[in-house]
C-alpha cells in the first residue's frame, strides 16, 4: 500500500522491460523482492545499488502505464510503501495503476499554484467524484472538478516542485489510479441488482 506522498524525484537510467532508477532516500531500506512505486505503479526491485535501483516491467505495466513511455534523463515519482506505523498523508492506494490520462493543461495559477486537467479514458469516468481522491503519476490528488472526462485538480507549489509535474507538457501519458473503494461500491451494487 502507498498514499501518494511522493518521497524523491527519482532519473532514469535505462528504459524498456527492466527499468533502472538512479536515487538515493528511497534505498535508505529498499531490498531485492520489495515493492516501491514508481510513477504511482507498484514494481518488484529486483537489483538495488548504490545510488539505484532496478525492476522489471510486464506486458501489462507497459500496457496500462507510462512507464513504457519513458527514456533515460526522465524524472520519476518514487515512493516506498506505506507501514504501519506511518501517518497516512495521502490516500490509500496500491500502486494498481487503472489506466492512462492525457494532460491537457497545466496552468499557472496565483502563489505559485498550478491547476492540471487531465482527459480520463471513459471507463474510468464512474469512479471519479467531486472531492474524491485520485492518483495521478502516483501523486495524492483531490478531484476540483469533472465534467465530460475532464478532470480538474489543484496543485500546490510544494506538490509541482517535488514531483515530476514540471517536466510535464500537453500531451503527456499520466498515470491514474481511481479510489479503490468505488471500484468494490460499484461490484456490490451490481450484485444486489442482479439479486433483486
Amino acid at each position: 500500500m502507498f498514499t501518494g506522498i511522493v518521497e524523491e524525484l527519482g532519473t532514469v537510467n535505462a528504459a524498456g522491460s527492466r527499468l533502472s532508477v538512479g536515487c538515493a532516500l528511497v534505498l535508505e531500506d529498499l531490498t531485492i523482492g520489495a515493492s516501491i512505486a514508481v510513477n504511482g505503479v507498484c514494481l518488484t526491485a529486483v537489483e538495488v545499488g548504490s545510488g539505484s535501483f532496478s525492476a522489471d516491467l510486464s506486458p501489462e505495466t507497459l500496457d496500462r502505464s507510462n512507464l513504457g513511455d519513458l527514456k533515460p534523463g526522465d524524472r520519476v515519482n518514487l515512493e516506498r510503501p506505506v507501514t504501519l506505523a506511518a501517518r497516512l498523508s495521502g490516500h490509500i492506494m496500491q500502486g494498481h495503476v487503472d489506466g492512462t490520462a492525457v494532460l491537457e493543461e497545466l496552468r499557472e495559477l496565483e502563489n505559485g499554484n498550478w491547476e492540471l486537467v487531465v482527459r480520463v479514458p471513459s471507463a474510468l469516468d464512474g469512479y471519479l467524484v467531486f472531492k474524491g481522491s485520485i492518483a495521478i503519476d502516483g501523486i495524492s490528488l483531490t478531484v476540483a472538478d469533472v465534467h465530460d472526462g475532464l478532470v480538474r485538480v489543484a496543485i500546490i507549489p510544494h506538490t509541482y516542485t517535488a514531483t515530476n509535474l514540471s517536466a510535464r507538457r500537453p500531451g503527456d501519458r499520466l498515470n491514474v489510479e481511481c479510489d479503490m473503494l468505488a471500484k468494490h461500491v460499484e461490484k456490490l451494487l451490481a450484485r444486489i441488482s442482479l439479486s433483486t
